[in-house]
């Protein structure tokens, strides 16, 4: 692995120490929690249980999508200094720009929603904390985690998180057996089974989220290097894509663990799982306590630090209206940041099942999802903004017709979510 991304990176006939790589390891790290949050939790889980390996090949479609879509969203923040909100602002109408970023706090606030709903139910299964109560106690941390942290610190805090989120899986795996052989063959052999559609729709749209787009493009500029040497731009996007490979096969691998243990515990004893609850409480006789109790920890990592991650996004997306980048002492982050994890809290207040959350929480993302992905792929098209890094005919072609089968995707999810 050193030696093939050594040869990656070479320049020059020189080649970068494989330690300068690691060194910048952490854009694409926070943005992988975004898409091994609760609610990737409940449609992988639900997945495996109904189809056993059989969807497996949906994780590696969606990976290999959001790959081409966090890469361009990063390599917006690199060729202009300015994140995918900032930019919007900027380079859009004013008015359309503002429709598009309101409505992409929404998104934030939504993911938010599920998020903080995942923490409390795995403080639940750990606690037997109520719900309502879980969900204060993790806005308090979780606030206080934002508004205290640096963006070097939160990752490594998340990187942190992330790790273990990772072990609990392997201990998981280790606890019960696995197929091999089907799911090897399921990660690259698409089959649709019958009445599957919905949850190879859900499983999709849980993966590529709006607010990852705009925090990977904030923590990217936020680095704030030489815009104007194109030796070191070069440099950074190759460091880039790297990174968010890397980040995203992690992402990929902890997905794909949530089916393979779904698959060989519920979907082996023909049981279906439709709540996360359901699924810490019946791996208890199946496997152990000891795994229902790590698939709590895990749960409550996974569910802590997405939740910063759309703390952080909702803050630059806010800023961003007024043509601002993410800076935690400036009120306009800390404003969006607030109306983010608080509306999110309002929310699951009014619920009555947390369960519609997770569902509501789907279908706004359903419909402004498109409307991100249009506006990214519009912005890192156009000269004006991108100068020589804008998308050349193939990358946009390729990046339009991702856009399209999202649009389509998740406008077939939304209706079959009301109807």
């Amino acid at each position: 692995m050193k030696k093939f991304i050594n040869n990656l990176l070479k320049e020059d006939q020189n080649i970068v120490p494989f330690v300068d790589f690691m060194k910048y390891i952490g854009p694409g790290i926070l943005v992988t929690v975004g898409f091994i949050d609760p609610g990737n939790w409940a449609t992988n889980v639900s997945a495996g249980s109904m189809y056993g390996y059989k969807l497996l090949w949906v994780i590696t479609l969606s990976t290999v999508m959001l790959i081409i879509l966090q890469h361009n969203a990063a390599h917006l923040g690199i060729a202009t200094g300015y994140c995918l909100s900032e930019a919007t602002s900027i380079f859009i109408n004013n008015k359309l720009s503002k429709i598009i970023l309101l409505s992409a706090v929404v998104a934030s606030i939504s993911t938010s929603t599920a998020e903080l709903l995942g923490t409390a139910i795995a403080l639940n299964m750990l606690f037997k904390i109520p719900i309502k109560v879980g969900t204060v106690i993790s806005v308090i941390v979780i606030s206080f985690v934002l508004y205290s942290n640096s963006y070097k610190r939160l990752e490594k805090i998340i990187i942190g998180f992330v790790s273990i989120i990772g072990l609990s899986f392997l201990f998981e795996l280790y606890l019960v057996k696995i197929n091999w052989n089907t799911a090897v063959l399921s990660w690259v052999n698409p089959v649709i089974p019958k009445d599957s559609i919905v949850i190879i729709m859900s499983v999709l749209g849980a993966v590529v989220m709006p607010h990852n787009l705009f925090l990977h493009s904030e923590i990217i500029q936020s680095r704030q290097w030489n815009l104007k040497d194109k030796s070191i731009i070069k440099k950074q996007l190759k460091y880039e894509f790297l990174d968010t490979l890397f980040s995203m096969v992690i992402g990929w691998a902890i997905n794909s663990a949530m089916i393979l243990l779904s698959a060989a515990t519920f979907f082996e004893n023909g049981i279906v799982i439709d709540k996360l609850e359901q699924a810490g409480v019946l791996l208890k006789p199946i496997v152990g306590s000891g795994a229902s109790v790590v698939f709590a920890i895990a749960l409550l990592f996974s569910g802590f630090s997405s939740t910063v991650t759309s703390g952080m996004a909702g803050g630059s997306i806010f800023a961003g209206i007024f043509k601002e980048p993410y800076n935690i002492k400036d009120k306009h982050t800390k404003m969006g940041i607030f109306i983010t994890l608080i509306l999110a809290t309002v929310v699951i207040f009014l619920l009555k099942d947390p369960f519609q959350g997770l569902i509501l929480s789907q279908m706004i993302l359903s419909i402004q999802l498109p409307i991100t992905v249009f506006t990214q792929i519009y912005l890192t098209s156009s000269k004006k903004v991108m100068n020589e890094y804008a998308n050349g005919k193939f990358s946009k072609a390729i990046l339009i017709s991702l856009g399209i089968i999202i649009a389509a995707l998740n406008v077939k999810l939304f209706i079959d979510t009301i109807f």
